[in-house]
């Protein structure tokens, strides 16, 4: 029998288009930062409180905190939870290895001025889960003090099964670049595949079933403030990424009783405890504190329709804001398709030296910048004020090109922009994977200056 599904602005739940092969129909909530309410089971919500004597149908009320109690009303993140059993109910955590998993700050390697680019990360070659299958190539700030990002590929060829992860240190921004996935968290299923994104804030538990034979993508691990919606300033009340297009999940659980592993990142570690039940039995809750997902079809690109090429932050999806406006702990920012009709204008990315550290990665087709060589599933990473720009036939073709207006189709870039220098990992620094010859991409860059 279904349960309730509400929000603050809508009280009904989107039916999503199913992935599985499964046949079952996940259904989610509409709205960012919205209060949602949603119960798997009639009458496991409390009414008109939070932690009643007893809880209904003998549950647990435990409320999660994302941000701290006195944060003002507008930043403020929490959410109750109604479950089996409280998520205490377990034994200890014992440290375990960190595979290629690391966590700022960054020590291994000097910081590093030149222009980096890796091939894509080879798939696995043995049983690799989601969390065995982290690659840590770099970031920034320190984990502790809650400040800064790290940036990760993930790859796997087999599901977590009786197997959990939760992050401590920061949220995960997922972006998908092979193969979907079903994330299984407490609050709810996810299913993200690629041309989406997911975000699943610090301290939720979750599994991650593969939806394809194998998997792989980026991740942006945010130390700071919770990622939002930038501010659109002059663009008035519309465009870039609309509210009611993330959605958060409906409430779904699992009361099986039986031996499982929940792994947790901590202080920069891993470590694993036993648990006699599935951390992933909630039966409703209530609250703003919660996964969500987007499909980044449904950003509404702008651009110029005269001359000039604008700011790439007119594609900033999500921020991380800090305490200075307009300087982001990191941004999260695309390049899909679009029309490019600019009047005697240069219209691929300029060439340019950024205060901002940016971290490119290539969900599929061709980035306009560069001919040859950035490939999807690849990355590249230009820390602050290390010269860039399009490759020396690109600069070519675009310079010499006729102007007529043209459609970006086969394109989805994306950049993680961070307000630091990005150090890499030692793993990441000697990777076959990274590409000795980059620069080479401007060698065809020669001198047109003539005197009047």
């Amino acid at each position: 029998m279904p349960g309730r599904d509400a929000v603050t602005t809508s009280t009904a739940a989107v039916e999503a288009h199913d992935t599985s092969g499964t046949g079952e129909q996940p259904r989610y909530l509409p709205g960012f930062g919205n209060e949602h309410v949603t119960e798997a089971v009639p009458g496991a919500l409390p009414e008109g409180r939070n932690s009643p004597q007893r809880a209904p149908l003998g549950l647990y009320a435990e409320q999660i905190s994302g941000t701290a109690f006195t944060q003002p009303r507008s930043v403020n993140q929490r959410t109750w939870v109604y479950r089996i059993l409280p998520s205490a109910a377990h034994g200890p955590f014992r440290k375990i290895g960190d595979g290629l998993l690391r966590t700022a700050p960054f020590t291994d390697v000097p910081a590093d001025p030149n222009r980096l680019r890796w091939d894509p990360l080879p798939l696995p070659d043995a049983p690799t889960d989601f969390v065995d299958g982290l690659f840590t190539i770099g970031g920034n700030g320190d984990a502790e003090t809650r400040a800064g990002i790290a940036v990760h590929w993930y790859r796997a060829d087999t599901s977590m099964t009786d197997r959990y992860f939760v992050n401590a240190d920061g949220e995960f921004l997922i972006v998908p670049q092979l193969g979907g996935l079903l994330l299984d968290t407490e609050l709810g299923r996810l299913r993200v595949a690629p041309g989406e994104i997911a975000v699943v804030p610090r301290g939720i538990r979750y599994r991650v079933e593969l939806l394809a034979p194998v998997v792989r993508g980026y991740i942006c691990e945010n130390y700071g403030a919770s990622f939002t919606l930038p501010e659109r300033g002059p663009i008035g009340a519309n465009g870039l990424a609309n509210e009611r297009d993330f959605l958060a999940p409906t409430a779904a659980f699992d009361d099986r009783r039986r031996d499982v592993q929940v792994v947790q990142k901590f202080g920069g570690g891993l470590w694993a405890a036993d648990y006699d039940h599935s951390p992933l039995d909630v039966v409703a809750w209530h609250g703003t504190y919660t996964p969500y997902k987007y499909d980044l079809a449904r950003f509404m690109t702008i651009g110029t329709i005269s001359f000039d090429h604008p700011d790439p932050s007119i594609f900033t999806v999500l921020t991380s804001p800090t305490d200075t406006p307009g300087l982001a702990n990191a941004d999260f920012v695309i390049f899909p398709p679009r029309w490019l009709v600019g009047e005697d204008t240069f219209r691929p990315p300029w060439y340019h030296r950024n205060v901002m550290s940016e971290f490119m990665g290539l969900v599929r087709g061709v980035y306009d910048a560069k001919a040859d060589g950035f490939l999807p599933g690849g990355a590249s990473l230009h820390n602050g004020f290390t010269s860039h720009g399009p490759d020396a036939e690109t600069y070519a073709r675009a310079s010499t090109g006729e102007l007529r207006p043209r459609k970006l189709d086969d394109t989805l870039a994306f950049m993680f922009e961070s307000r630091w220098i990005v150090r890499l990992t030692e793993h990441a620094a000697t990777a076959p994977s990274l590409q000795d010859d980059y620069d080479g991409v401007w060698d065809g860059l020669r001198p047109h200056f003539t005197r009047p």
